[in-house]
């Protein structure tokens, strides 16, 4: 097998075929790339290896010069043994079988037999491994140990102690990926079971990872609880789109229903993990209140209609130029795509907004840093509460202190996640974001007077002087557009933006989408909602949103739906807006449909329908092409991959996006 340029190698027999592998790769990785597999319970690659389970005991020794091998004399852990020169490794003689069988047998001593009716239950790896390397009957009669059953370690976390076999993997996980260390092992010996501190409730960001990674059905899923299984559901990957990170998941669904979510494996995205709002966040699907049939209103109340009444209205609500929409994050980018053409050719133009923020800022949203490379990074400088924003790259940016010692400056309000692992926290007083934005801007750049900085943001100097010492001018500058909700917050990105390697991350699923398609034309939301106000907008048009909750000023939002001429609604549920609306169109999910979506790096990503949509519900993109059709003489798309054509032929940025590059990764533009 060939090297990879400069990366040392070292040879090493497995089973006596001749292997070259990076110098102390783990052999249980090793093993890996000639096909074959080492059966593991504690071993996982994203964790530290710690040889707690010695499932994967296998046979090892040197090659000496005569030929022969000189074994050692105990088997070894595969997962903490690395390789070197001249290692002879067996992972299938005899020895090696009955250490298996052996470790089996001591692990399912205890192991309550709830295979009927363990929601792990044909997917575990104690099952599947008992089965291939385990005894065939037992020889222990005695009484098992008993222990709380289905104990309730959050809101979504259940534990059940009898089947935990001590591996560790959750507790490591809180304690090196999510950095909560939220759980911890508690007594010792056949009493030793994971548990949080003092009891309290299991409330990290990431707690749904510890169910996926857990090797048997110790940890299980609250909201999937004997709900189905595993063979009578139908697997498809997806993105998820609960925050603008675009996480590769795989959405599992039953008789059309959805059912649950899982981390889907992108090494460039969220490797394999999940944050919380995005795992247990899907249940909207299933809502009572999804929108399924076409509403118009007839005097006080909205009543059911067609698709052609609904455009018909429509069309005729919308003059020139006196129309405006407003879009939520969730549209593909071929439904803001077309939604834009919508408004230039069949309504003579028009205000378009996608932006919810206090302030608007002129963002560029081209970030310089991808998600995976800030782990790489020597310094990073994060300002705001990144593990709400953006967990995803949170996560990332921990990693980079974890194994690479990346300095991290944390700069917020109030309390962060981040603060357990930053080299410097600067806690600013709340509107003076702008004075601590320049101020860092300069010491970047090596000019700042850190005392008159402390003096106007309230935040320690000695803190401050340790981020300088930190931060230079190539460190990585990470924040979202949440900062624009901040008093100042539009003065702190225009100073931040200052720097090389400045990252502004969107927080919508597709909101840098919108940002690469240019959506936003006209007047800026809180313009088109106090026009709707004053009557210069006589029709409005919302697309996945509603401003009675997005907008930061309630009482215009409201002011301007009641006194807007013509409204229209069109949405996944039945929205608060909604009941103001002349006309309510229901509209498909993002799993419903295909489409593709850009994430806050950048990286565009395709989503294949999953799931048919309820009722008479579409996606976003027909109605548009439908609307835009009965308005004007123009060809029709009839698919999204037409649209994708037509987005790379307006938008030069898109033109690497392709049928074929969508496959996998995605395509990062401009990379």
């Amino acid at each position: 097998m060939a090297a990879v340029a400069g990366v040392e190698t070292v040879k090493i027999t497995v089973n006596e075929i001749e292997l070259e592998v990076p110098k102390g790769e783990m052999i249980v990785e090793s093993v890996k790339r000639l096909g074959l597999e080492i059966p593991i319970f504690c071993y996982h690659r994203r964790l530290k290896p710690v040889g707690m389970c010695r499932m994967c005991l296998v046979e090892v020794g040197f090659r000496q010069d005569d030929g022969s091998v000189r074994k050692m004399p105990k088997p070894q852990a595969a997962c903490t043994l690395p390789a070197s020169d001249k290692m002879a490794v067996y992972t299938d003689s005899a020895m090696v079988h009955a250490d298996r069988k052996g470790v089996l047998e001591f692990l399912l001593i205890n192991h309550p037999l709830d295979c009927p009716i363990c929601d792990r239950g044909g997917e575990c790896p104690l099952q599947n491994n008992t089965l291939v390397y385990g005894p065939s009957t037992s020889r222990f009669l005695e009484m098992k140990r008993h222990l709380p059953k289905a104990f309730p370690l959050s809101q979504y976390v259940t534990l059940d102690l009898e089947r935990c076999i001590q591996c560790g993997r959750c507790v490591r996980f809180t304690e090196e990926i999510s950095g909560d260390s939220q759980l911890a092992f508690r007594f010792r010996g056949a009493l030793m079971q994971p548990s949080t501190y003092q009891l309290t409730d299991f409330d990290s960001k990431f707690s749904g990872n510890v169910i996926e990674i857990c090797p048997v059905g110790a940890l299980t899923s609250a909201k999937y609880r004997f709900r189905a299984r595993p063979w009578d559901l139908e697997t498809k990957p997806a993105v998820c789109t609960e925050c603008s990170n675009g996480c590769s998941v795989w959405f599992d669904h039953r008789a059309g229903k959805f059912v649950r979510i899982n981390g889907r494996t992108n090494e460039q995205v969220n490797e394999e993990w999940t944050c919380d709002k995005g795992k247990f966040g899907h249940d909207w699907y299933n809502s009572e209140d999804r929108l399924k049939s076409v509403l118009v209103r007839d005097g006080d109340a909205l009543k059911e209609s067609s698709w052609s009444a609904g455009y018909a209205s429509i069309v005729a609500a919308f003059p020139g130029g006196a129309g405006a929409g407003l879009v939520g994050p969730k549209l593909s980018n071929e439904s803001l795509f077309l939604f834009g053409r919508m408004f230039k050719q069949a309504f003579k133009g028009g205000d378009i907004d996608f932006r919810w923020t206090r302030d608007t800022a002129d963002l560029v949203g081209k970030g310089s840093s991808s998600i995976a490379s800030l782990e790489n990074r020597r310094s990073v400088l994060v300002f705001g509460p990144l593990a709400d924003e953006s967990p995803i790259v949170f996560l990332r940016v921990r990693k980079g202190w974890f194994n690479h010692g990346t300095k991290v400056v944390v700069a917020c309000t109030g309390d962060n996640e981040a603060d357990s692992f930053a080299h410097a926290v600067l806690r600013y007083q709340p509107g003076t974001a702008g004075e601590l934005a320049k101020g860092l801007a300069a010491m970047m750049q090596g000019q700042a007077d850190v005392n008159a900085v402390a003096s106007a943001t309230g935040v320690s100097a000695d803190q401050l002087r340790r981020a300088a010492e930190a931060l230079d001018k190539d460190s990585a500058i990470v924040t979202t557009h949440a900062l624009l909700n901040e008093q100042g917050g539009k003065d702190a990105v225009g100073a931040l933006k200052s720097g090389a390697n400045f990252n502004c991350y969107a927080l919508g699923a597709n909101e840098q989408g919108a940002i690469e398609l240019g959506i936003q034309q006209g007047r800026v939301t809180e313009a088109i909602l106090q026009a709707a106000t004053s009557g210069q907008t006589k029709a409005l048009w919302l697309v996945g949103c509603d401003p009675l909750n997005d907008f930061h000023d309630r009482a215009l939002a409201q002011r301007a739906l009641e006194t807007v001429e013509f409204l229209v609604v069109q949405d996944t549920t039945m929205t608060e807006s909604a009941h103001y609306a002349s006309v309510v169109l229901p509209m498909a999910a993002p799993a419903e449909q295909d489409g593709t979506f850009t994430n806050c790096e950048r990286r565009v990503q395709r989503i294949r329908q999953v799931i048919p949509p309820p009722g008479e519900s579409k996606p976003a993109w027909r109605i548009f092409n439908e609307c835009l059709l009965r308005a004007t003489e123009v060809t029709p798309f009839f698919n999204t991959r037409e649209v994708m054509q037509a987005i790379a032929s307006e938008h030069a940025v898109f033109a690497k996006v392709t049928e074929e590059g969508l496959e996998g990764e995605g395509v990062l533009l401009g990379g």
